[in-house]
């Protein structure tokens, strides 16, 4: 009776080590990213980064600002200071400034809303994206990306990053991307790696706001009904050690 309910316990607290993000596939170059939820630092900076880079054309409209700054420990006066551009209000969702048809006009497609990106292409898509980006001269904008061929967007943070090239083996096949000498930008590759990190997990935490808190939920929960079952199982002895 006692393997079995050591069994029961070890197949109820399983789902807590599981991961949560989408299957990560065939990623280029070795990359991978995994979202932490309880990073606020880390969504913090990356709502920082996702503000000034990547909200001139993509709205996060699931997501209300007065949310966001609650949630991440954040002073409301300073999102509306620093973050919120244009005449939006606090509790308004976080809608970029950008006219859809203008979009569609200058990248022949609207920039897509990206709240729930974290959840339908996964963090791992995302991180992998924003570091796979490199100059080509055969695209039409002159960019293009090991995640998305073709793409139409630029590469925002190319003043971080800098622009890589592409380097080849005999076949053409692309093995890696350089940043040459004079295409540098201002962070060395590693914080790079980690200002992209930064926005996966921000993208991450809007596609699911309640996550960190479903969690600690849920481990309390199984906790409890771990505590319930060892109970539960003494009452029964109890009850029942007179019965042969």
């Amino acid at each position: 009776m006692m393997k079995r309910f050591l069994l029961i316990a070890i197949l109820a607290l399983a789902p807590l080590g599981a991961s949560s993000a989408a299957p990560k596939g065939d990623l280029p170059l070795g990359l991978e990213f995994s979202a932490d939820p309880y990073d606020t630092d880390s969504i913090r900076r990356g709502a920082g980064l996702f503000v000034n880079y990547c909200m001139g054309c993509h709205s996060v409209e699931l997501l209300r600002w007065n949310r966001m700054a609650a949630d991440l420990g954040m002073e409301e006066e300073d999102v509306i200071e620093n973050m919120i551009f244009g005449d939006a209000e606090i509790h308004d969702p976080m809608i970029s400034a950008m006219d859809p048809e203008d979009g569609e006009a200058w990248f022949g497609i609207e920039p897509p809303d990206l709240s729930l990106t974290g959840r339908s292409l996964g963090t791992d898509w995302i991180y992998a994206f924003l570091n796979t980006f490199y100059r080509d001269d055969m695209s039409a904008v002159g960019i293009d990306n090991l995640m998305l061929g073709g793409s139409s967007m630029p590469h925002v943070l190319s003043s971080l990053q800098g622009m890589p090239e592409a380097v080849r083996d005999d076949d053409g096949n692309i093995v890696d991307l350089e940043v040459p000498e004079h295409r540098q930008g201002v962070m060395s590759p590693e914080e790079y790696r980690q200002a992209t990190a930064d926005i996966a997990n921000f993208l991450a935490y809007a596609a699911e706001p309640i996550k960190a808190y479903r969690m600690q939920l849920g481990f309390k929960v199984i906790l409890f009904l771990l505590l319930l079952t060892v109970l539960f199982y003494a009452l029964k002895r109890e009850y029942w050690k007179d019965v042969h």
